[in-house]
């Protein structure tokens, strides 16, 4: 299963996973965390440009897999952890960056607030946080009746978490309620994806 999800959908998203390294200024030696990291797909580029990588995901074989990954390649300088976006196992203050990508719209609404509070939590004051996830409001176009589909697919918590995302606002809303200014924003796929990066002023 996880192999699927590294053959078929990270090929799609390279465009922006390379994107995001110029659009966050990742730099060499730079302390980087990737929260809800999947595959551990966009850890790796950060690791490539010689950031020290730290993906974190819930499930353990995601985990597992990054782990695997990261032997193939033969990389020291990243590493993948089994832990709760909502309680990250991290000191204050100790990331340049963290980042959550495709992420927020699967979290229930209730625990939103919780990732993006723990998120400003590790990272360093003027460090920085990027979001990627859907534009609000939600295109209508090809890919995007396809997404729907694929969320109505994934079963009822899918359904109602995606649901609400897009119902309350989005990244905007969000990053608002947390006050997190957006210092940049660009956008994918024709409208469909946004990418927010946000100074960490504590």
């Amino acid at each position: 299963m996880f192999s699927f999800y590294s053959i078929f959908f990270d090929p799609l998203l390279k465009e922006i996973r390379l994107f995001t390294l110029d659009f966050a200024e990742v730099k060499k030696g730079d302390r980087v965390l990737d929260v809800c990291c999947g595959t551990g797909d966009q850890a790796f580029y950060y690791a490539k440009k010689g950031a020290n990588a730290i993906g974190i995901d819930f499930s353990q074989k995601m985990i597992e897999f990054a782990l695997s990954e990261k032997q193939k390649r033969g990389l020291s300088n990243i590493d993948f952890k089994v832990a709760d976006a909502t309680v990250l196992p991290f000191e204050d203050h100790v990331f340049d960056m963290a980042s959550i990508s495709l992420a927020l719209h699967e979290i229930e609404n209730s625990k939103r607030d919780l990732v993006i509070s723990e998120m400003k939590r590790v990272v360093k004051k003027d460090g920085h946080l990027i979001f990627i996830d859907f534009k609000v409001p939600f295109v209508s176009n090809t890919a995007s009746y396809l997404i729907k589909a694929a969320e109505y697919l994934a079963g009822k918590n899918n359904r109602e978490s995606f649901k609400s995302y897009i119902e309350k606002g989005g990244l905007p809303i969000l990053l608002g309620r947390n006050k997190l200014k957006p210092e940049k924003i660009s956008y994918f796929k024709d409208g469909l994806l946004t990418i927010i990066k946000s100074k960490n002023i504590l």
